[in-house]
Protein backbone atom coordinates (compact mmCIF):
# COMPACT_ATOMS: atom_id res chain seq x y z
CA UNK A 1 0.00 0.00 0.00
CA UNK A 2 0.55 3.56 -0.21
CA UNK A 3 2.81 4.94 2.80
CA UNK A 4 0.99 6.78 5.36
CA UNK A 5 1.61 9.15 8.30
CA UNK A 6 0.46 6.87 10.97
CA UNK A 7 -0.89 3.28 11.10
CA UNK A 8 -2.85 2.53 13.63
CA UNK A 9 -3.72 -1.36 15.11
CA UNK A 10 -6.69 -1.63 17.02
CA UNK A 11 -9.69 0.84 17.07
CA UNK A 12 -11.12 0.79 20.25
CA UNK A 13 -11.15 3.98 22.46
CA UNK A 14 -7.07 4.19 22.51
CA UNK A 15 -7.47 3.81 18.53
CA UNK A 16 -9.62 6.03 18.00
CA UNK A 17 -8.07 9.29 20.31
CA UNK A 18 -5.02 8.41 18.72
CA UNK A 19 -6.50 8.96 15.18
CA UNK A 20 -8.22 12.27 16.13
CA UNK A 21 -5.60 13.95 18.07
CA UNK A 22 -3.15 12.86 15.23
CA UNK A 23 -5.50 13.86 11.95
CA UNK A 24 -5.96 17.12 13.79
CA UNK A 25 -1.94 17.51 13.70
CA UNK A 26 -2.17 17.37 9.95
CA UNK A 27 -1.32 13.59 10.03
CA UNK A 28 -2.26 11.03 7.06
CA UNK A 29 -4.03 8.09 9.46
CA UNK A 30 -4.68 4.33 8.46
CA UNK A 31 -6.75 2.73 11.61
CA UNK A 32 -6.49 -1.28 11.31
CA UNK A 33 -9.60 -2.86 12.88
CA UNK A 34 -9.10 -6.76 13.25
CA UNK A 35 -13.04 -7.00 13.55
CA UNK A 36 -15.93 -6.25 11.48
CA UNK A 37 -17.27 -2.58 11.01
CA UNK A 38 -19.70 -2.13 13.59
CA UNK A 39 -21.56 1.48 14.55
CA UNK A 40 -24.69 2.05 16.60
CA UNK A 41 -26.49 1.62 13.03
CA UNK A 42 -27.31 -1.35 12.17
CA UNK A 43 -25.74 -3.01 14.74
CA UNK A 44 -27.50 -1.48 17.63
CA UNK A 45 -30.69 -0.91 16.21
CA UNK A 46 -33.72 -1.28 18.26
CA UNK A 47 -35.38 -3.77 19.93
CA UNK A 48 -33.17 -5.99 17.86
CA UNK A 49 -30.12 -5.19 19.72
CA UNK A 50 -31.93 -6.01 23.15
CA UNK A 51 -31.26 -10.08 22.62
CA UNK A 52 -30.09 -11.66 25.37
CA UNK A 53 -29.29 -14.80 23.65
CA UNK A 54 -27.27 -13.21 20.78
CA UNK A 55 -25.29 -11.08 23.09
CA UNK A 56 -24.85 -12.24 26.53
CA UNK A 57 -25.05 -15.76 25.60
CA UNK A 58 -23.76 -16.23 21.94
CA UNK A 59 -21.10 -13.09 22.96
CA UNK A 60 -21.24 -11.63 19.24
CA UNK A 61 -19.23 -8.54 19.99
CA UNK A 62 -16.31 -10.80 21.55
CA UNK A 63 -13.44 -12.05 20.01
CA UNK A 64 -13.62 -16.12 17.68
CA UNK A 65 -11.27 -17.85 19.81
CA UNK A 66 -11.52 -20.98 17.23
CA UNK A 67 -9.06 -18.74 15.42
CA UNK A 68 -7.09 -17.01 18.26
CA UNK A 69 -6.85 -16.83 21.62
CA UNK A 70 -4.30 -17.32 24.15
CA UNK A 71 -2.85 -20.46 26.67
CA UNK A 72 -3.10 -20.32 30.08
CA UNK A 73 -1.23 -21.74 32.84
CA UNK A 74 -1.23 -21.18 36.48
CA UNK A 75 2.77 -21.90 37.02
CA UNK A 76 5.96 -21.93 35.11
CA UNK A 77 6.25 -25.89 35.55
CA UNK A 78 3.05 -26.24 34.63
CA UNK A 79 1.46 -26.60 30.67
CA UNK A 80 -0.72 -24.35 29.14
CA UNK A 81 -3.76 -25.32 27.68
CA UNK A 82 -5.96 -22.80 25.16
CA UNK A 83 -9.01 -20.49 26.40
CA UNK A 84 -11.71 -22.11 24.01
CA UNK A 85 -14.30 -20.92 25.78
CA UNK A 86 -14.83 -17.53 26.13
CA UNK A 87 -15.24 -17.16 29.75
CA UNK A 88 -13.30 -15.37 32.71
CA UNK A 89 -12.33 -12.43 30.35
CA UNK A 90 -14.20 -10.72 27.64
CA UNK A 91 -11.87 -9.33 24.33
CA UNK A 92 -14.05 -7.46 22.31
CA UNK A 93 -13.80 -7.75 18.43
CA UNK A 94 -14.82 -5.06 15.45
CA UNK A 95 -15.09 -1.17 15.67
CA UNK A 96 -15.12 0.49 19.22
CA UNK A 97 -13.42 -3.23 20.95
CA UNK A 98 -13.65 -2.98 24.44
CA UNK A 99 -14.95 0.59 24.04
CA UNK A 100 -18.36 -0.88 22.26
CA UNK A 101 -19.12 -3.45 25.15
CA UNK A 102 -18.26 -2.19 28.23
CA UNK A 103 -20.61 -0.72 30.85
CA UNK A 104 -19.31 2.34 31.16
CA UNK A 105 -17.80 3.21 34.96
CA UNK A 106 -15.44 6.13 33.81
CA UNK A 107 -12.94 6.83 37.00
CA UNK A 108 -9.68 8.77 37.03
CA UNK A 109 -7.20 7.23 39.50
CA UNK A 110 -6.37 7.38 42.61
CA UNK A 111 -2.90 9.42 42.68
CA UNK A 112 -0.87 7.14 44.98
CA UNK A 113 -1.37 4.34 42.22
CA UNK A 114 0.37 6.15 39.82
CA UNK A 115 3.43 6.00 42.65
CA UNK A 116 2.83 2.68 44.08
CA UNK A 117 5.48 1.65 45.06
CA UNK A 118 7.45 4.41 46.16
CA UNK A 119 4.25 5.09 48.39
CA UNK A 120 4.22 1.92 49.83
CA UNK A 121 8.32 2.27 50.61
CA UNK A 122 7.62 5.56 52.23
CA UNK A 123 4.37 4.50 54.26
CA UNK A 124 5.01 1.38 55.26
CA UNK A 125 8.94 0.23 54.45
CA UNK A 126 10.49 -1.47 52.06
CA UNK A 127 10.18 -4.78 54.08
CA UNK A 128 6.06 -4.47 53.60
CA UNK A 129 6.16 -5.93 50.12
CA UNK A 130 5.84 -9.20 49.87
CA UNK A 131 9.27 -11.47 48.23
CA UNK A 132 8.44 -11.50 44.54
CA UNK A 133 6.13 -8.66 44.01
CA UNK A 134 7.10 -6.25 41.14
CA UNK A 135 4.91 -3.08 41.43
CA UNK A 136 6.42 0.03 40.12
CA UNK A 137 5.32 3.56 39.33
CA UNK A 138 3.87 4.88 36.23
CA UNK A 139 6.36 7.31 36.19
CA UNK A 140 3.21 10.15 35.47
CA UNK A 141 1.99 12.23 38.01
CA UNK A 142 -1.83 12.91 38.41
CA UNK A 143 -0.99 16.52 37.58
CA UNK A 144 0.45 15.72 34.62
CA UNK A 145 -2.89 13.82 33.70
CA UNK A 146 -5.17 16.00 35.30
CA UNK A 147 -5.69 18.01 32.47
CA UNK A 148 -6.05 14.67 29.92
CA UNK A 149 -8.58 13.28 32.15
CA UNK A 150 -10.84 16.34 32.78
CA UNK A 151 -10.63 16.23 28.30
CA UNK A 152 -11.31 12.73 27.96
CA UNK A 153 -14.87 13.12 30.51
CA UNK A 154 -15.49 15.90 28.31
CA UNK A 155 -14.75 13.69 25.02
CA UNK A 156 -16.57 10.62 26.91
CA UNK A 157 -20.25 12.94 28.36
CA UNK A 158 -19.27 11.63 31.79
CA UNK A 159 -22.07 11.78 34.69
CA UNK A 160 -20.76 12.65 37.96
CA UNK A 161 -20.62 14.52 40.97
CA UNK A 162 -17.39 16.46 41.89
CA UNK A 163 -16.06 16.61 45.57
CA UNK A 164 -13.49 19.60 45.08
CA UNK A 165 -13.15 21.72 41.84
CA UNK A 166 -9.92 24.06 42.02
CA UNK A 167 -9.61 23.56 45.42
CA UNK A 168 -13.18 24.32 46.50
CA UNK A 169 -15.06 21.61 48.31
CA UNK A 170 -18.42 21.65 45.88
CA UNK A 171 -20.12 18.19 46.45
CA UNK A 172 -20.39 17.44 50.17
CA UNK A 173 -23.88 16.38 50.84
CA UNK A 174 -24.19 16.24 47.34
CA UNK A 175 -22.81 13.11 46.33
CA UNK A 176 -19.04 13.79 45.71
CA UNK A 177 -16.48 11.12 46.69
CA UNK A 178 -14.24 13.09 49.24
CA UNK A 179 -11.33 10.70 48.84
CA UNK A 180 -10.96 11.85 45.03
CA UNK A 181 -7.92 14.34 44.19
CA UNK A 182 -8.76 17.76 43.15
CA UNK A 183 -9.94 18.32 39.47
CA UNK A 184 -9.97 21.45 37.52
CA UNK A 185 -13.73 21.44 36.10
CA UNK A 186 -16.70 19.96 37.51
CA UNK A 187 -17.95 16.54 35.43
CA UNK A 188 -19.76 17.83 31.54
CA UNK A 189 -23.24 16.07 33.16
CA UNK A 190 -24.53 15.81 36.59
CA UNK A 191 -24.71 12.14 38.40
CA UNK A 192 -27.33 9.55 37.13
CA UNK A 193 -30.69 8.78 38.94
CA UNK A 194 -29.79 6.62 42.37
CA UNK A 195 -31.75 3.25 41.85
CA UNK A 196 -33.48 2.26 44.65
CA UNK A 197 -30.69 -0.56 45.31
CA UNK A 198 -28.19 2.11 45.36
CA UNK A 199 -29.98 4.40 47.55
CA UNK A 200 -30.36 1.37 50.27
CA UNK A 201 -26.41 0.63 49.71
CA UNK A 202 -25.79 4.31 49.99
CA UNK A 203 -27.11 4.71 53.35
CA UNK A 204 -26.32 1.26 54.78
CA UNK A 205 -22.64 2.55 54.03
CA UNK A 206 -23.31 6.17 55.67
CA UNK A 207 -24.80 4.52 59.02
CA UNK A 208 -21.35 2.80 59.42
CA UNK A 209 -19.42 5.67 58.94
CA UNK A 210 -18.31 5.15 55.37
CA UNK A 211 -18.56 7.93 52.12
CA UNK A 212 -20.83 6.72 49.55
CA UNK A 213 -20.94 8.88 46.09
CA UNK A 214 -22.23 8.62 42.98
CA UNK A 215 -20.46 6.62 40.26
CA UNK A 216 -18.55 8.21 37.85
CA UNK A 217 -20.68 7.13 34.60
CA UNK A 218 -20.01 7.58 30.68
CA UNK A 219 -23.90 6.72 30.50
CA UNK A 220 -25.31 10.04 29.44
CA UNK A 221 -27.82 11.70 32.31
CA UNK A 222 -28.70 14.19 29.72
CA UNK A 223 -28.95 15.32 26.02
CA UNK A 224 -24.92 16.76 25.03
CA UNK A 225 -22.70 17.17 22.63
CA UNK A 226 -19.11 17.05 23.16
CA UNK A 227 -15.82 18.84 22.17
CA UNK A 228 -15.94 17.27 18.55
CA UNK A 229 -19.52 17.86 17.57
CA UNK A 230 -20.49 14.41 18.62
CA UNK A 231 -24.06 13.78 20.07
CA UNK A 232 -25.36 11.79 22.96
CA UNK A 233 -29.12 10.79 23.86
CA UNK A 234 -29.97 10.97 27.62
CA UNK A 235 -29.60 7.10 29.08
CA UNK A 236 -33.06 5.11 29.34
CA UNK A 237 -31.98 2.71 31.74
CA UNK A 238 -32.95 -0.26 29.73
CA UNK A 239 -30.35 -2.62 31.38
CA UNK A 240 -28.81 -3.37 28.02
CA UNK A 241 -25.52 -1.85 28.60
CA UNK A 242 -22.33 -4.40 28.82
CA UNK A 243 -22.00 -6.59 26.01
CA UNK A 244 -24.55 -4.57 24.08
CA UNK A 245 -24.16 -1.78 21.37
CA UNK A 246 -26.22 1.39 22.75
CA UNK A 247 -29.23 1.27 20.38
CA UNK A 248 -29.95 5.42 22.09
CA UNK A 249 -26.75 6.85 21.59
CA UNK A 250 -26.32 7.25 25.74
CA UNK A 251 -23.60 5.28 26.39
CA UNK A 252 -19.97 6.79 25.37
CA UNK A 253 -18.16 4.52 23.00
CA UNK A 254 -15.55 5.42 20.03
CA UNK A 255 -18.24 5.03 17.73
CA UNK A 256 -20.38 7.39 18.95
CA UNK A 257 -18.40 9.96 20.45
CA UNK A 258 -15.01 10.09 18.55
CA UNK A 259 -15.67 7.91 14.51
CA UNK A 260 -18.29 10.15 13.54
CA UNK A 261 -15.63 13.35 14.35
CA UNK A 262 -13.26 11.33 12.26
CA UNK A 263 -15.34 10.65 9.25
CA UNK A 264 -15.34 14.06 8.22
CA UNK A 265 -11.67 13.84 7.97
CA UNK A 266 -9.91 13.25 4.40
CA UNK A 267 -6.80 12.31 6.03
CA UNK A 268 -8.67 9.17 7.82
CA UNK A 269 -9.32 5.62 6.90
CA UNK A 270 -10.32 3.19 8.52
CA UNK A 271 -9.57 -0.64 7.37
CA UNK A 272 -11.93 -3.63 8.93
CA UNK A 273 -10.84 -7.27 8.79
CA UNK A 274 -7.69 -6.21 8.89
CA UNK A 275 -5.63 -8.98 10.97
CA UNK A 276 -2.36 -7.39 11.97
CA UNK A 277 0.24 -9.82 11.94
CA UNK A 278 3.88 -8.09 12.90
CA UNK A 279 5.51 -5.18 12.52
CA UNK A 280 7.91 -4.69 10.27
CA UNK A 281 11.11 -3.20 11.53
CA UNK A 282 14.47 -1.77 9.61
CA UNK A 283 17.27 -3.67 8.82
CA UNK A 284 19.02 -2.06 12.31
CA UNK A 285 16.07 -3.13 14.05
CA UNK A 286 15.85 0.31 15.56
CA UNK A 287 12.64 1.63 13.90
CA UNK A 288 9.68 0.62 12.49
CA UNK A 289 8.70 0.60 8.61
CA UNK A 290 5.19 -0.14 9.40
CA UNK A 291 2.97 -3.23 9.34
CA UNK A 292 1.98 -6.90 7.62
CA UNK A 293 -1.84 -7.64 7.99
CA UNK A 294 -4.09 -10.16 6.09
CA UNK A 295 -7.44 -8.65 5.30
CA UNK A 296 -10.55 -10.03 4.38
CA UNK A 297 -9.91 -11.88 1.43
CA UNK A 298 -6.78 -13.46 2.81
CA UNK A 299 -4.16 -11.70 1.23
CA UNK A 300 -0.90 -10.02 3.65
CA UNK A 301 -0.52 -6.76 2.73
CA UNK A 302 2.27 -4.69 4.21
CA UNK A 303 0.98 -0.87 5.26
CA UNK A 304 4.29 1.26 5.40
CA UNK A 305 3.94 3.98 7.82
CA UNK A 306 6.26 6.68 9.73
CA UNK A 307 4.59 6.02 13.30
CA UNK A 308 2.87 2.87 14.24
CA UNK A 309 0.53 2.96 17.45
CA UNK A 310 -0.31 -0.94 18.78
CA UNK A 311 -3.13 -0.03 20.30
CA UNK A 312 -4.97 -3.17 20.54
CA UNK A 313 -6.56 -4.98 23.54
CA UNK A 314 -4.20 -5.31 26.47
CA UNK A 315 -2.68 -8.89 25.50
CA UNK A 316 -2.92 -8.75 21.86
CA UNK A 317 -0.25 -5.28 22.17
CA UNK A 318 1.77 -7.34 23.98
CA UNK A 319 1.76 -10.35 21.45
CA UNK A 320 2.56 -8.00 18.34
CA UNK A 321 5.44 -6.92 20.43
CA UNK A 322 6.96 -10.65 20.91
CA UNK A 323 6.15 -11.59 17.22
CA UNK A 324 7.76 -8.35 15.97
CA UNK A 325 10.74 -8.62 18.03
CA UNK A 326 10.07 -5.05 19.54
CA UNK A 327 11.86 -5.28 23.32
CA UNK A 328 13.39 -8.32 25.18
CA UNK A 329 11.24 -10.80 26.23
CA UNK A 330 10.89 -11.21 29.97
CA UNK A 331 12.50 -14.13 31.52
CA UNK A 332 11.11 -14.48 35.24
CA UNK A 333 14.15 -16.79 36.17
CA UNK A 334 16.43 -13.89 35.77
CA UNK A 335 13.73 -10.90 35.79
CA UNK A 336 15.85 -9.93 33.36
CA UNK A 337 13.58 -8.33 30.24
CA UNK A 338 10.70 -6.28 29.77
CA UNK A 339 7.82 -7.33 27.02
CA UNK A 340 5.37 -9.53 29.11
CA UNK A 341 6.57 -8.18 32.65
CA UNK A 342 4.74 -7.10 35.49
CA UNK A 343 1.07 -8.88 33.90
CA UNK A 344 -1.71 -8.03 36.55
CA UNK A 345 -5.60 -9.19 36.20
CA UNK A 346 -8.44 -7.25 38.26
CA UNK A 347 -10.01 -9.49 40.59
CA UNK A 348 -13.60 -8.98 42.21
CA UNK A 349 -15.74 -10.24 44.87
CA UNK A 350 -20.33 -10.09 45.25
CA UNK A 351 -22.63 -10.00 46.66
CA UNK A 352 -26.62 -10.66 46.63
CA UNK A 353 -28.80 -9.72 49.03
CA UNK A 354 -32.28 -10.79 49.05
CA UNK A 355 -35.52 -9.14 50.98
CA UNK A 356 -38.81 -9.43 51.55
CA UNK A 357 -41.33 -8.42 49.30
CA UNK A 358 -41.92 -4.80 50.51
CA UNK A 359 -38.29 -3.44 48.96
CA UNK A 360 -38.79 -3.50 45.25
CA UNK A 361 -35.51 -3.33 43.65
CA UNK A 362 -36.66 -4.07 40.28
CA UNK A 363 -32.89 -4.94 38.81
CA UNK A 364 -34.56 -5.59 35.07
CA UNK A 365 -33.93 -1.69 35.41
CA UNK A 366 -30.05 -0.16 34.48
CA UNK A 367 -27.30 1.81 33.26
CA UNK A 368 -24.28 -0.08 33.17
CA UNK A 369 -21.89 2.74 35.11
CA UNK A 370 -24.52 3.88 37.36
CA UNK A 371 -24.75 3.66 41.23
CA UNK A 372 -23.29 3.99 44.55
CA UNK A 373 -19.83 3.50 45.98
CA UNK A 374 -17.22 3.65 48.81
CA UNK A 375 -13.70 4.51 48.65
CA UNK A 376 -13.01 3.50 51.93
CA UNK A 377 -11.09 0.71 51.35
CA UNK A 378 -9.73 1.47 47.97
CA UNK A 379 -5.92 2.51 47.20
CA UNK A 380 -4.26 3.42 50.59
CA UNK A 381 -7.38 5.43 52.12
CA UNK A 382 -7.25 2.83 54.95
CA UNK A 383 -4.28 1.67 57.38
CA UNK A 384 -3.01 -1.32 55.39
CA UNK A 385 -0.16 -1.78 58.32
CA UNK A 386 -2.53 -3.97 60.17
CA UNK A 387 -4.54 -5.54 57.10
CA UNK A 388 -1.01 -7.26 56.14
CA UNK A 389 -1.83 -6.74 52.74
CA UNK A 390 -1.00 -4.42 49.25
CA UNK A 391 -3.79 -3.24 47.15
CA UNK A 392 -6.89 -1.68 47.73
CA UNK A 393 -11.04 -2.08 46.32
CA UNK A 394 -14.20 0.16 45.48
CA UNK A 395 -17.25 -1.18 46.68
CA UNK A 396 -20.48 -0.31 44.91
CA UNK A 397 -24.15 -1.41 43.84
CA UNK A 398 -24.24 -1.02 40.39
CA UNK A 399 -27.33 -1.72 38.78
CA UNK A 400 -27.17 -2.45 35.36
CA UNK A 401 -29.92 -5.04 34.53
CA UNK A 402 -30.63 -8.60 35.40
CA UNK A 403 -31.55 -10.90 32.66
CA UNK A 404 -32.84 -13.99 32.40
CA UNK A 405 -31.12 -16.44 30.17
CA UNK A 406 -27.64 -15.53 31.91
CA UNK A 407 -28.88 -16.56 35.51
CA UNK A 408 -30.95 -14.91 38.24
CA UNK A 409 -29.56 -15.06 41.58
CA UNK A 410 -30.59 -16.43 44.47
CA UNK A 411 -30.53 -17.65 47.75
CA UNK A 412 -28.39 -20.92 49.04
CA UNK A 413 -30.62 -23.61 48.92
CA UNK A 414 -32.75 -23.87 46.13
CA UNK A 415 -32.74 -25.85 43.36
CA UNK A 416 -31.37 -25.07 39.90
CA UNK A 417 -34.28 -26.27 38.78
CA UNK A 418 -38.00 -27.35 38.78
CA UNK A 419 -40.84 -25.52 40.88
CA UNK A 420 -39.33 -25.12 43.43
CA UNK A 421 -36.92 -22.83 41.55
CA UNK A 422 -39.89 -21.26 39.75
CA UNK A 423 -41.46 -20.55 42.93
CA UNK A 424 -37.72 -18.80 44.04
CA UNK A 425 -37.50 -16.93 41.14
CA UNK A 426 -40.85 -15.74 41.95
CA UNK A 427 -40.26 -14.12 45.42
CA UNK A 428 -36.91 -12.90 44.39
CA UNK A 429 -36.25 -11.31 41.34
CA UNK A 430 -38.06 -7.70 41.92
CA UNK A 431 -35.97 -7.68 45.64
CA UNK A 432 -32.58 -8.63 45.22
CA UNK A 433 -29.26 -5.86 45.22
CA UNK A 434 -26.13 -7.13 44.51
CA UNK A 435 -22.67 -5.78 44.93
CA UNK A 436 -19.46 -5.62 44.27
CA UNK A 437 -15.60 -5.32 45.11
CA UNK A 438 -13.10 -4.46 42.44
CA UNK A 439 -9.78 -5.39 44.05
CA UNK A 440 -6.66 -3.89 42.58
CA UNK A 441 -4.25 -6.83 41.22
CA UNK A 442 -0.49 -6.93 42.21
CA UNK A 443 2.52 -8.16 39.72
CA UNK A 444 4.24 -10.69 40.87
CA UNK A 445 7.91 -12.12 38.99
CA UNK A 446 5.98 -14.87 38.09
CA UNK A 447 2.43 -13.71 36.81
CA UNK A 448 3.96 -12.84 33.05
CA UNK A 449 2.97 -13.08 29.12
CA UNK A 450 4.84 -15.44 26.49
CA UNK A 451 4.88 -16.95 23.50
CA UNK A 452 3.78 -20.32 23.62
CA UNK A 453 6.08 -22.79 22.19
CA UNK A 454 3.02 -25.14 21.09
CA UNK A 455 0.01 -23.77 19.97
CA UNK A 456 -0.68 -21.57 16.86
CA UNK A 457 -3.23 -18.96 15.78
CA UNK A 458 -5.21 -19.96 12.21
CA UNK A 459 -2.33 -17.83 10.53
CA UNK A 460 0.41 -20.13 12.19
CA UNK A 461 1.59 -18.12 14.55
CA UNK A 462 2.25 -18.94 18.36
CA UNK A 463 -0.35 -18.25 20.61
CA UNK A 464 0.34 -15.35 23.11
CA UNK A 465 0.32 -17.61 26.71
CA UNK A 466 -0.73 -16.24 30.21
CA UNK A 467 1.35 -17.63 32.94
CA UNK A 468 -0.96 -16.60 36.36
CA UNK A 469 -2.50 -17.56 39.14
CA UNK A 470 -3.64 -15.65 42.78
CA UNK A 471 -0.94 -15.42 45.78
CA UNK A 472 -1.62 -14.96 49.53
CA UNK A 473 -1.69 -11.23 49.01
CA UNK A 474 -4.42 -11.61 46.69
CA UNK A 475 -6.36 -14.03 48.75
CA UNK A 476 -5.84 -11.80 52.19
CA UNK A 477 -7.45 -8.65 50.53
CA UNK A 478 -10.51 -10.36 48.93
CA UNK A 479 -11.08 -12.33 51.99
CA UNK A 480 -10.62 -8.37 54.25
CA UNK A 481 -13.08 -7.00 51.47
CA UNK A 482 -16.02 -9.39 51.27
CA UNK A 483 -16.01 -8.91 55.04
CA UNK A 484 -16.35 -5.16 54.93
CA UNK A 485 -18.91 -5.61 52.01
CA UNK A 486 -20.61 -8.01 53.67
CA UNK A 487 -21.15 -6.07 57.22
CA UNK A 488 -22.75 -3.06 54.54
CA UNK A 489 -24.76 -5.61 53.49
CA UNK A 490 -26.11 -6.90 56.66
CA UNK A 491 -27.05 -3.13 57.38
CA UNK A 492 -29.11 -2.89 54.26
CA UNK A 493 -31.57 -5.64 56.16
CA UNK A 494 -32.39 -8.27 54.15
CA UNK A 495 -33.71 -11.44 54.60
CA UNK A 496 -30.41 -13.65 53.51
CA UNK A 497 -27.13 -13.12 51.55
CA UNK A 498 -25.51 -15.02 49.11
CA UNK A 499 -21.34 -14.27 49.37
CA UNK A 500 -19.45 -14.98 45.82
CA UNK A 501 -15.63 -14.42 46.39
CA UNK A 502 -13.30 -15.83 44.33
CA UNK A 503 -10.02 -16.32 45.51
CA UNK A 504 -10.49 -17.63 49.11
CA UNK A 505 -8.07 -19.96 48.73
CA UNK A 506 -8.80 -21.29 45.21
CA UNK A 507 -6.32 -20.82 42.07
CA UNK A 508 -7.03 -18.50 38.72
CA UNK A 509 -10.18 -20.60 37.21
CA UNK A 510 -10.96 -19.47 33.43
CA UNK A 511 -14.60 -20.55 33.31
CA UNK A 512 -16.54 -17.55 35.42
CA UNK A 513 -16.52 -14.31 34.44
CA UNK A 514 -13.92 -12.17 36.74
CA UNK A 515 -13.34 -9.07 34.79
CA UNK A 516 -12.24 -7.92 31.19
CA UNK A 517 -9.71 -5.29 33.31
CA UNK A 518 -5.96 -7.29 32.32
CA UNK A 519 -2.86 -4.86 32.53
CA UNK A 520 0.77 -4.64 32.04
CA UNK A 521 2.71 -6.90 29.93
CA UNK A 522 4.09 -3.66 27.91
CA UNK A 523 4.61 -1.50 31.52
CA UNK A 524 5.19 2.04 31.42
CA UNK A 525 8.22 3.45 33.60
CA UNK A 526 11.46 5.47 33.60
CA UNK A 527 13.97 3.07 33.82
CA UNK A 528 14.19 0.94 30.61
CA UNK A 529 15.31 -2.19 32.27
CA UNK A 530 12.14 -2.87 33.79
CA UNK A 531 9.57 -1.46 31.61
CA UNK A 532 8.82 -1.79 27.88
CA UNK A 533 7.62 1.73 26.95
CA UNK A 534 8.65 5.09 28.36
CA UNK A 535 6.35 7.53 30.21
CA UNK A 536 5.36 8.51 27.28
CA UNK A 537 4.01 4.70 25.89
CA UNK A 538 6.72 5.09 23.35
CA UNK A 539 8.85 1.92 23.23
CA UNK A 540 12.55 2.17 24.16
CA UNK A 541 14.18 0.35 21.52
CA UNK A 542 11.82 1.55 18.62
CA UNK A 543 11.62 4.90 18.72
CA UNK A 544 8.38 5.41 16.13
CA UNK A 545 6.23 2.74 17.59
CA UNK A 546 4.18 4.43 20.73
CA UNK A 547 1.37 1.46 22.99
CA UNK A 548 -1.16 3.04 24.71
CA UNK A 549 -3.62 0.82 26.38
CA UNK A 550 -3.95 -1.05 29.54
CA UNK A 551 -0.89 -2.96 28.77
CA UNK A 552 1.04 -0.01 30.14
CA UNK A 553 -0.17 -0.58 33.62
CA UNK A 554 2.66 -1.85 35.86
CA UNK A 555 0.44 -3.46 38.01
CA UNK A 556 -4.08 -3.36 38.45
CA UNK A 557 -5.42 -0.58 39.89
CA UNK A 558 -8.90 -0.88 42.34
CA UNK A 559 -10.56 1.72 39.62
CA UNK A 560 -12.08 0.10 36.41
CA UNK A 561 -9.16 0.99 33.52
CA UNK A 562 -11.17 2.71 30.64
CA UNK A 563 -10.20 6.39 32.35
CA UNK A 564 -6.77 6.05 32.51
CA UNK A 565 -6.40 4.48 29.36
CA UNK A 566 -7.69 7.65 27.77
CA UNK A 567 -5.47 10.25 30.11
CA UNK A 568 -2.49 8.53 28.98
CA UNK A 569 -3.11 8.41 25.50
CA UNK A 570 -4.44 12.15 25.00
CA UNK A 571 -0.80 12.29 27.52
CA UNK A 572 0.99 10.24 24.60
CA UNK A 573 -0.47 12.03 21.76
CA UNK A 574 0.10 15.30 23.37
CA UNK A 575 4.10 14.12 23.17
CA UNK A 576 3.92 12.96 19.83
CA UNK A 577 2.18 16.16 18.89
CA UNK A 578 4.39 18.55 20.38
CA UNK A 579 7.91 17.19 20.41
CA UNK A 580 8.27 13.37 18.73
CA UNK A 581 6.85 15.61 15.63
CA UNK A 582 9.63 18.33 15.43
CA UNK A 583 12.47 15.71 16.07
CA UNK A 584 11.67 12.21 15.86
CA UNK A 585 13.68 9.80 18.09
CA UNK A 586 13.33 8.86 21.68
CA UNK A 587 10.88 11.34 23.87
CA UNK A 588 13.28 10.20 27.28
Amino acid sequence: MNKTDVVIVGFGWAGAIMAKELTEAGLRVVALERGPARDTQPDGAYPKVLDELTYNIRKKLFQDLSRETVTIRHGLGDTALPYRQLGAFLPGDGVGGAGLHWSGVHFRVDPVELRLRSHYEERYGKGFLPEGMTIQDFGVSYEELEPHFDFAEKVFGTSGTAWSVKGKVVGADKGGNPFAPDRSNDFPLPAQMRPVSAQRFGKAAAELGYHPYDLPSANASGPYSNPYGCQMGPCNFCGYCSGYVCYNYSKASPNVNILPALRQSPLFELRTQAHVLQVDLSADRRTATGVAYVDAQGREVEQPADIVILSAFQFHNVRLMLLSGIGEPYDPASGQGTVGRNFAYQNMATIKAFFSGEMHANPFIGAGGNGIAIDDFNADNFDHGPAGFVGGSPMWVNQAGVKPISGIALPEGVPGWGSAWKQAVAEYYTHTVSMDAHGAHMSYRDNYLSLDPTYRDAHGRPLLRMTLDWKDNDIRMTRFMAEKMRAVAQAMGPKALRVYVKNFGDRFDTTSYQTTHLNGGAIMGTDRTTSAINRYLQSWDVHNVFVPGASAFPQGLGYNPTGLVAALTYWSAKAIRERYLAKPGPLA
